[in-house]
């Protein structure tokens, strides 16, 4: 299968697939856009350095989604990665995850341990997935892929794997 002729439908599906998915994966339990009148701490919209959270966030993504990266330091990188190694493995057996990169474009916090992440999936260099939304999350210290965002580009290879 040549991913040329796949890469641009693949993108639109991804796109309509993952975008209502992802956006309520970080629910904070509604806290919309709105004011009530009052002013929160600057510590409930994000963590206590932001800088250098979204510096963090910014290296993991790109690590984790390195096929360079060893598959014991993605575990490292992933939300419950231990529990997770299985689908991590279904994800890394994908053909085009092989070739797979990813650059991140913008971090949103959502809480001090949660962050709304827009990235480009690029396969070969090329973006298969421009846009795409995903999340990470703050776990032993350590701003972590969300399983979520593992979990959506898994089941937008086909596969079907225990765990997601």
């Amino acid at each position: 299968m040549v991913l040329g002729r796949r890469a641009a439908p693949l993108a639109a599906a991804a796109v309509l697939l993952l975008a209502p998915a992802l956006a309520g994966c970080s629910d904070d339990g509604g806290s919309g856009s709105g004011q009530s009148g009052t002013t929160a701490p600057a510590s409930v919209a994000g963590p206590a350095d932001p800088v250098a959270a979204k510096a963090q966030i910014a290296r993991n993504w790109t690590a984790f989604f390195d096929p360079k990266t060893p598959t014991n330091e993605r575990i490292k990188l992933l939300e419950n990665g231990e529990k997770m190694a299985p689908v991590l493995g279904a994800f890394a057996a994908d053909k085009t995850a092989g070739t797979a990169s990813a650059r991140v474009k913008a971090i949103t916090f959502t809480s001090p341990s949660g962050a709304d992440v827009t990235y480009d999936l690029l396969v070969g260099g090329n973006p298969a997935l421009p846009g795409a939304k995903g999340t990470s999350v703050l776990q032993n210290d350590t701003w972590k892929v969300s399983v979520k965002t593992l979990c959506g580009l898994v089941q937008l290879s086909g596969a079907q794997v225990s765990g997601c």
